[in-house]
């Protein structure tokens, strides 16, 4: 009998919302269904301008999370309808909500994660229970709250005897090293798509640069690679998690001074090399014997961004994880299905080998339907 979940996911490139049916009836999942549903424009406005401090910002979050409870809710009705299930046949949806601050360990030491959401609101439009929050548990125990998909990772991509490198590549990228020997380790690397699709919208009126066709045709510039590779998150060991906290426009602005004069191409093609070099380097310092990258996220859908993480690591067959079972922006919605199964089987779905959290903790709050 099938036992099914919904996983929700948006992410912090802000382009929609992507969902999944999954079964886990069978040791791995299966997804189903999947389903995805742009943001509005005025919605990803909203949750792109509340990455930054504002005015009447308790007000605007909270109309911010109903809305995207909404927009969470419509992908839900997708999925059921196409899949053909009631509500009452899916135990609970995982539904992450929408990062917009990400500060673990600063301040008190403790820190904070803000993820906009009303799961009340969306086990009110569903019927169905709701689990999310996911978070927060992680960083009460000493953890920096994410990444929390390597434990997925692990169950659906690890292969045993052989190190396997899986990146995320959204508006942040993300890897997960699962080794031979069966440890994971996990971290940001970098800002994934984020740089990259703020330049394009900036100079092009596009949300993203379509298969990487914009920075192919321009020139890196060595001088501006060399400043952006100079940020010092870059070289903080993991346990480690960043944001548009700091890789945001501002940040790119004070980088960019002394290259006015450059092309809006050149600096594209400079902003990919940026983000292929910075997840290279992670694979080669932290799964050196990785013989295999399973790329997944928008950014496996970058031609030329896959072809830059090519030439960089000559040894090592770089996938989409399309080829392993899971196309690339599914893979993120099943690791939150993933973890409200876990949730609601009272198992951990934290790994502190990779958020540094004093140990394995049960995440989520859920709300019943």
């Amino acid at each position: 009998m099938a036992e099914l979940y919904i996983g929700l996911m948006s992410g912090t490139s802000l382009d929609g919302v992507d969902g999944v049916l999954a079964d886990f009836s069978t040791s791995k999942p299966t997804v189903v269904r999947h389903a995805s549903a742009p943001f509005a424009i005025n919605l990803r406005a909203e949750l792109l301008a509340l990455n930054s401090p504002g005015d009447n910002e308790l007000h605007r979050e909270a109309l911010a999370a109903n809305a995207l409870a909404r927009s969470y809710a419509a992908v839900v009705q997708e999925l059921l309808a196409s899949g053909g299930a009631a509500p009452a046949q899916v135990r609970a949806i995982g539904a992450h909500g929408q990062t917009v601050r990400h500060r673990p360990q600063e301040f008190d030491g403790t820190g904070y994660t803000l993820q906009l959401n009303n799961p009340a609101l969306l086990a009110e439009l569903t019927g169905i229970a709701v689990v999310a929050d996911f978070r927060s548990r992680d960083l009460a125990a000493g953890g920096q709250g994410a990444p929390l998909a390597p434990a997925f990772h692990q169950g659906v991509f690890s292969r045993p005897g052989q190190t396997v490198g899986v990146l995320n590549l959204g508006g942040i990228s993300n890897l997960s090293v699962l080794g031979a020997d069966g440890t994971v380790l996990g971290f940001d690397c970098g800002p994934g798509n984020g740089l990259m699709d703020h330049w394009c919208q900036q100079h092009t009126g596009q949300p993203f640069d379509a298969g990487g066709a914009w920075a192919a045709s321009g020139q890196v510039i060595p001088a501006l690679l060399q400043a952006l590779l100079a940020e010092p998150f870059l070289a903080k060991a993991p346990p480690k998690s960043t944001g548009r906290d700091l890789f945001n426009p501002s940040w790119l602005q004070s980088r960019l001074a002394g290259f006015g004069t450059a092309a809006p191409a050149d600096v594209q093609a400079t902003l990919a090399e940026f983000t292929a070099s910075a997840c290279v380097a992670d694979l080669q310092r932290h799964g050196k014997d990785s013989q295999l990258l399973i790329v997944c996220g928008g950014g496996a859908l970058n031609t030329y961004l896959m072809q830059r993480l090519q030439a960089g690591l000559p040894g090592v067959a770089v996938e989409s994880s399309q080829a392993h079972g899971l196309p690339p922006l599914q893979v993120e919605a099943a690791a939150f299905a993933w973890l409200a199964h876990r949730t609601l089987g009272h198992a951990s779905g934290n790994l502190a080998s990779v958020t540094g959290a004093a140990g394995p903790r049960v995440l989520g709050a859920v709300y019943p339907a």
